[in-house]
């Protein structure tokens, strides 16, 4: 049965083409560090995240890491079930979290029936194409510590005085997994970054204090 409109799962869902979209799948709840898209599996469902976190991302045979996105509320991950293909990438929920789950048929369904959704999928294909591009781009060109300054800046957000905080309380190793480094790189940017001033971490709370040099 499709989730109904008034349904207080929905609440931090503020897009109206995503609502929509959500409404035509299934509630299921993913616990913390549960992976429910594995890479090479058959895309077979949508994933509409209602609440929570996930992480999207590929690993090697030694279990290393690159994390591609993180996505939350009003996001979804597995739009490639359009074609049924094997997925591309893996996605683990980063803590509790709450998803409507519409099958490949359903999806089919919805995109047919409503011309704004399926504009709504192919913006949001798009928008990852270029992310995805750019990535490469930065892994390509730029070395680790231009990775780890362009990844701070991404994500902050300029407060009244000027400084600039991130909303994430991320760990050294989340920023490594992101920006393709080792931890052990990570660490010693940010005790240089910390020594000249630009950055501040009290309990994983990172706030720039100015912006960092566009090379170290």
């Amino acid at each position: 049965m499709p989730i109904d409109a008034d349904d207080p799962a929905l609440a931090r869902v503020r897009d109206p083409m995503v609502r929509a979209l959500a409404q035509q799948g299934q509630l299921r709840s993913i616990a913390r560090n549960a992976v429910f898209i594995h890479e090479g599996d058959k895309g077979d469902a949508l994933y509409v995240i209602l609440s929570g976190r996930v992480k999207v991302f590929v690993a090697d045979a030694d279990g290393r890491e690159m994390v591609l996105d993180i996505h939350g509320p009003g996001d979804y991950v597995g739009e490639m079930a359009l074609d049924g293909r094997p997925r591309s990438a893996s996605v683990m929920a980063m803590e509790p979290t709450v998803c409507s789950v519409l099958t490949r048929a359903a999806l089919r369904a919805a995109v047919a029936s409503n011309p704004d959704v399926a504009m709504n999928l192919i913006e949001t294909l798009i928008e990852r194409a270029r992310a995805a591009t750019d990535n490469v781009r930065n892994l390509a060109l730029m070395d680790v510590y231009g990775r780890v300054a362009r990844l701070l800046l991404s994500l902050a957000v300029e407060q009244p005085d000027g400084r600039m905080t991130i909303a994430e309380r991320l760990t050294q190793q989340e920023i490594a997994d992101r920006v393709g480094a080792s931890r052990d790189m990570v660490s010693r940017i940010f005790k240089d970054l910390t020594a000249g001033g630009y950055v501040t971490v009290v309990d994983r709370q990172i706030t720039l204090n100015r912006k960092p040099p566009p090379r170290w």
